[in-house]
């Protein structure tokens, strides 16, 4: 064996050539940093999608979107996430935009990107006037909804994109739920996600739990009631314990034993190919009990 085909000469060429591929994307990405920084040190607190595009410039941002756009917004993301462990988020969310923009395709850039402004950056900023214990209440809720409403606008874009996914409305739902505590908007997140068709099976039951939760229990009963009937009896389903809610809203309503919900008896299925692919687990099940 000769010595250019040995194994470890080989390990140290794919060694090499992968740092020069990475010093190469570092010194193509220094020209799109640059004025994104200098836009932001110029006063906006929070930047926009559109202030990137007029700091980049129209003919450089077709330019990267090319056959590099994935590479380069990979790696800027990689970037992204040493901004966030910094907690610089003026910088972060400037990348975010930055990534979304260089490549709009991937959902992760668009869920992520919303997790961290809708959830981490509350916290910094409490954090940084003093924390929890000093800020008054009605301050953290000022700072929520602003974080979140900044989320919801990522989203919105993204949705744009990908107006048929099931995920970016679950994301709104999750982000109206759980950072703003907003039990009827979240529904109406819930229910979106429902209607897509690769919706997972549990965005219907936290609907009908959100609609319980606010008291609605008439409608949750018929929604369940109706969910039920429609649903194929596969284990992602969960007809099992759609029905056990069914019955319990039966006993909140008094609804007399002769109108009771008459489930169909049927064979369990296996699951459909085409069965949604996040369906377990069910992060936020049971709504109005543990959250």
């Amino acid at each position: 064996m000769s010595l250019l085909q040995h194994p470890l000469t080989l390990r140290l060429r794919r060694i090499l050539f992968v740092l020069l591929i990475l010093s190469l994307l570092g010194l193509l990405t220094r020209p799109l940093e640059g004025p994104a920084w200098r836009v932001v040190k110029s006063g906006q607190p929070e930047m926009n999608l559109e202030a990137i595009e007029g700091a980049l410039g129209q003919g450089l941002v077709v330019g990267v979107l090319g056959g590099f756009r994935a590479i380069l917004a990979d790696f800027l993301w990689i970037r992204t996430n040493t901004i966030w462990e910094r907690r610089d988020r003026v910088k972060m969310d400037a990348m975010v935009r930055l990534v979304t923009t260089l490549d709009p395709r991937p959902e992760f850039f668009w869920i992520n990107g919303s997790r961290m402004i809708a959830y981490d950056v509350p916290n910094w900023r409490i954090r940084e006037e003093g924390g929890y214990s000093e800020v008054p209440e009605a301050r953290q809720r000022a700072i929520d909804l602003e974080q979140s409403h900044q989320a919801f606008d990522l989203l919105d874009e993204a949705l744009e994109f990908h107006p048929d996914r099931a995920k970016l409305y679950l994301e709104k739902g999750q982000i109206y739920l759980n950072r703003l505590k907003d039990d009827a908007n979240a529904a109406k997140w819930f229910l979106q996600a429902s209607k897509q068709a690769d919706a997972p099976y549990y965005a219907a039951r936290i609907y009908a739990e959100l609609l319980r939760k606010q008291g609605k229990n008439a409608e949750a009963y018929t929604y369940l009631k109706d969910l039920h009937r429609e649903l194929p009896n596969v284990p992602y389903a969960q007809k099992g314990i759609i029905l056990e809610r069914i019955r319990e809203l039966e006993n909140t309503l008094e609804i007399p034993f002769w109108e009771r919900f008459q489930a169909v008896v049927e064979p369990v299925l296996e699951a459909p190919r085409k069965a949604p692919a996040f369906d377990v687990p069910e992060p936020h099940d049971h709504a109005g009990h543990s959250h």
